[in-house]
């Protein structure tokens, strides 16, 4: 599993995007190709520039953690084309 962080931030920030209710809700991606592309469209945003890394994390324990923190979170599969809100 892969998810996005910024650079300096990257053992403990990790990318999220809000819902209709301004919650928060971390992306994760099944396939890197995917995460990779996801970064190049946050690159045109000012906000994140050239910022914005992928890292690989254990997909249980990611769930888990969301789970235990009551944190939202996506699973982004390769079937699916999500693009950023910018």
């Amino acid at each position: 599993m892969y998810m996005l962080t910024l650079k300096d931030r990257s053992t403990d920030g990790a990318y999220a995007v809000s819902d209709k209710n301004g919650e928060k809700i971390l992306l994760m991606f099944e396939d890197n190709d995917d995460a990779e592309r996801y970064a190049l469209y946050l690159m045109n945003d000012e906000k994140y520039g050239n910022e914005m890394v992928v890292v690989e994390v254990d997909d249980e324990l990611a769930v888990k953690t969301c789970k235990m923190n009551n944190y939202k979170y996506s699973i982004i599969t390769p079937n699916e084309f999500v693009i950023p809100k910018l």
